[in-house]
């Protein structure tokens, strides 16, 4: 193992350290625009095309706090005439370099590039021995530090994706360049390492050597460590052992069992549906604290956001389908997306949508009653109708000219649309052909890589089904169809009922063109069987034949069943039926989607936000289910304070707070749906009665369920007063501080602070946000929500354009979500057409603006233009 001390000198960067041995050339040298900074497709796919059984000897020492000395030995086949060989490394710094073990004196290491010139190397088997050091720090390092307040202790683990693997170590860091990897890691003792193999510790010392075994071939940002004085919880109940790994300070509220259970059930459907075995060598589980982001796939070794999956309260029905479904997703990934890994970040959405997608399929067989279908479409459909209609929306396949540029590439049309038109296609050719198709897809391409056009020529082989057009509408082009439904009455019988298509949004490069796919079409009903008419498009405008002669029904509902991708409008007559009759409607899944397209009359402004809050306020104290109640007041509250004005929303505030407040003592309700209400109510109340019924649940004069209100429902009732300009705030977030003693009370009371309307305060916060190094990214993004809350919106406005000078620069220094999080907080935060004019002014002056951050931009910026617009149509009806 290579320690600190014995490193060799250090190479400079972008120095070429001498220049090549006499006599030797070097005409096949690497064209120069490859050594740029990132991963070019370019360079990518030289290096694919000539070079294979990549293998990767990875050493890392990291007993030290801020930094970790290494030593990587790279294995591979070169074909001959491959030219020169660049690797890439963007670390601190970097050591002696050797190829074939014999010293390289004239390697150039330049822009986050090795170029070792191709007279070093040799057609066939050659090995490039590096030392370097990688930096270990909160926020923008390959190697997170998370030090644990509780008790003192210090927790590593890695995040290396999309493209941060080259931070850590020298590597080829594309994905389709898979190897297999053998790691070392020495730590201190009592500490315990993990990683993709299995692996074990050298007998107690100073410090312990871990070695683990040598992976399956693997894609670079699937690699993973993590190191710390972990507890650990280990089952084999049926020859799949299974490790969770957590800090010692949460390790009494970790309900170790229901974790791995989860997890062991879900590899076992999967295996079966897939039909094929469990692909690595073992399943690590790790609860990882301040995790920037819901959980993360690497192979054998899964990282869960520890706050999503440690519980300080009984949880809602909410919060444990969020949690299942995270889990649900990640397992899948072991098969797509680890197994069969996309060839580039292009196809981000060929892992991503497919296990949001296979987290439904698995819900729905493991939890009969559950009605998985119905919470799919609300925590997918919403999100990627909203994101679709803007003009920053993209294709799902995205085009990816540099591995840098992958960040941006992560959002609701991958994670959110992707899974919603896979459930069309799955609709399209029939559940049979779709699992079959599935299985020859990894079957084929297993531990190897494939693009979208290899998944739907499966799925063709298997149904029959012609694709073509799928492919070109869905996944090449960017937007959505918007889906009028006409209905012509006569004599009380339907003369004609069509089906109109038209795109969202007019964008520019749009290829035009109709979508095809396959709904199914509700006739309802008051005194006879609805009727159900299943359609194929066939164009712009496709007739309902079916339909001619029937008895007019009190309402249509064109996407029965959510197997469609688009926004299904509801015609006047339907529209004003659903909004008299829609909580009545039984069925969970049809409800919703009801109730989402009444929320779709307001954003398209044909229903008044008002009218839409005081359906919602008629119809909630009778609604049960949970999750629909939790997305209503959502839209409700966004209505009373977002869309309508300031005077107009007050009007309705007392209502809103009393009917909160009944709901959390309803005893109709079970515990979910009593602590939802109990959440938005801490989260929203402003009158002067509210926020008496929020300082009683502190003083615990007042209770819930029978008891005084615990944290985390503590820290958000502390946030809500001090956002509405509690006295002497330092107080009362220093006072709950001193109360609660878990790990989680510095991050909650900075959070907190982010509140305080104080100028003073917001300038002091927003200068740390992205330039105090001590501070975790996850922290940042949570508190950004609370700097921004839309009724500090005149008190943030000046920020705002402080916000987005900061933009590309958040893209290259910051981890996968917190740039569209930044944006939202910032952007999300305001209502005023003087907010959009800073954004417009923004975006005019910077006409060179990187499109990909760009378009994230455009997509909180087109919401907050609806906003003005709703508010001020709003204002004239009032």
């Amino acid at each position: 193992m290579i320690r600190r001390h014995a490193l060799l000198p250090l190479i400079l960067a972008p120095l070429v350290l001498a220049a090549p041995l006499a006599g030797q050339s070097s005409v096949s040298a690497a064209p120069d625009g490859m050594m740029q900074p990132g991963v070019s497709a370019e360079l990518a796919r030289r290096r694919a095309a000539t070079l294979r059984d990549v293998r990767y000897g990875l050493e890392l020492d990291v007993t030290a706090a801020d930094s970790a000395p290494g030593r990587v030995r790279v294995g591979f086949v070169r074909a001959a005439e491959a030219g020169d060989l660049i690797l890439d490394f963007r670390g601190p710094a970097l050591g002696a370099v050797s190829v074939n073990d014999v010293p390289v004196a004239d390697a150039e290491w330049r822009n986050g590039h090795l170029r070792i010139p191709a007279a070093r190397l040799r057609a066939g088997e050659n090995t490039v021995t590096a030392a370097f050091t990688a930096r270990i720090a909160p926020a923008g390092a390959s190697i997170i530090r998370a030090d644990d307040t509780a008790d003192g202790s210090r927790y590593l683990y890695t995040l290396l994706v999309p493209a941060d693997a080259n931070q850590l170590f020298p590597s080829f860091d594309q994905p389709d360049l898979k190897a297999r990897f053998r790691v070392t890691i020495t730590a201190p003792a009592g500490w315990k390492v993990l990683a993709n193999g299995p692996g074990s510790p050298e007998p107690d010392g100073a410090v312990r050597r871990w070695t683990f075994a040598e992976t399956e071939p693997i894609s670079t940002y699937l690699a993973a460590f993590a190191a710390g004085p972990w507890r650990t919880w280990t089952s084999d109940d049926d020859g799949l052992p299974i490790t969770l790994y957590a800090r010692a300070s949460r390790a009494g509220e970790v309900d170790a069992d229901t974790l791995m259970q989860a997890n062991r059930r879900a590899v076992r459907w999967l295996e079966g549906y897939f039909g094929v075995p469990f692909p690595f060598a073992k399943f690590d589980m790790l609860l990882a604290p301040a995790f920037p982001f819901g959980g993360m796939e690497h192979v054998g070794a899964v990282f869960y956001n520890e706050s999503q999956f440690v519980f300080r309260e009984a949880p809602t029905l909410n919060q444990q389908i969020g949690r299942k479904s995270t889990i649900y997703h990640e397992v899948a990934h072991q098969w797509f997306g680890d197994l069969v890994t996309m060839r580039w970040f292009d196809d981000l959405w060929l892992k991503e949508g497919f296990s949001t997608y296979m987290a439904a399929r698995i819900q729905d067989e493991l939890d009969p009653g559950s009605e998985a279908w119905k919470s799919f479409y609300l925590r997918n459909k919403p999100l990627a109708y909203a994101t679709d209609q803007t003009s920053g929306t993209t294709p799902v396949w995205q085009d990816l000219p540099n591995l840098d540029l992958a960040k941006s590439n992560y959002g609701p049309i991958v994670y959110n649309k992707a899974p919603a038109i896979l459930k069309q296609l799955n609709f399209m050719v029939g559940d049979s052909a779709f699992q079959a198709g599935l299985t020859v897809f990894l079957k084929r391409h297993a531990y190897g890589n494939a693009t979208w056009r290899d998944l739907l020529a499966a799925v063709q082989e298997t149904s029959g089904v012609p694709l073509e057009q799928f492919g070109e509408q869905y996944i090449l082009r960017a937007g959505m169809p918007v889906v009028e439904t006409r209905v012509e009455v006569r004599d009380g019988r339907i003369r004609g009922l069509t089906l109109h298509q038209r795109p969202a949004r007019d964008l520019a490069g749009d290829p035009g063109g109709w979508w095809p796919g396959r709904v199914l079409v509700r006739l309802a009903y008051g005194g006879r069987r609805d009727t159900v008419i299943p359609v194929a498009f066939t164009g712009a405008v496709t007739e309902v034949r079916e339909a001619a002669g029937l008895p007019a029904p009190e309402y249509v509902w064109s996407n029965e069943g959510d197997y469609g991708y688009g926004l299904f409008l509801l015609d006047s007559a339907s529209a004003r039926h659903v909004a008299q009759k829609v909580g009545s409607e039984p069925d969970g899944l049809r409800r919703a989607m009801l109730w989402g397209a009444l929320w779709d009359e307001v954003r398209e402004g044909r229903m008044d936000p008002a009218a839409f809050a005081a359906t919602v306020l008629r119809d909630l104290p009778a609604e049960t289910d949970e999750q629909i109640a939790g997305l209503n007041m959502g839209r409700a509250w966004t209505a009373i304070a977002t869309y309508l004005p300031e005077a107009r929303g007050a009007a309705l505030s007392a209502q809103w707070e009393r009917l909160l407040l009944a709901r959390t003592a309803d005893s109709r309700l079970g515990y979910g749906a009593r602590k939802a209400s109990l959440d938005w109510l801490a989260g929203t109340a402003r009158t002067d009665e509210g926020r008496a019924v929020l300082r009683e649940y502190l003083a615990g004069t007042r209770t819930f369920d029978g008891a005084a209100v615990r944290q985390p429902t503590r820290w958000s009732i502390v946030e809500r007063l001090v956002s509405l300009g509690e006295r002497e705030p330092a107080r009362l977030i220093s006072a709950e501080a001193a109360r609660d003693t878990s790990a989680e009370s510095p991050r909650r009371a900075f959070v907190a602070q982010a509140a305080v309307p104080s100028a003073a305060s917001k300038a002091e916060l927003f200068g740390r946000f992205l330039d105090d190094p001590a501070l975790n990214e996850e922290w940042v993004t949570a508190a950004a929500g609370t700097f921004n809350v839309p009724s500090q919106a005149d008190l943030t406005l000046p920020f705002l354009r402080r916000s987005l000078d900061r933009l590309v620069w958040i893209r290259d220094n910051r981890r996968i979500f917190f740039l569209p999080r930044w944006i939202s907080s910032f952007v999300g935060g305001q209502s005023s057409p003087e907010a959009l004019a800073v954004v417009d002014r923004y975006l005019a002056e910077n006409p060179d603006l990187p499109l990909d951050v760009r378009r994230k931009l455009l997509q909180s910026r087109d919401e907050l233009e609806r906003t003005v617009r709703i508010r001020a149509a709003a204002q004239q009806s009032r």
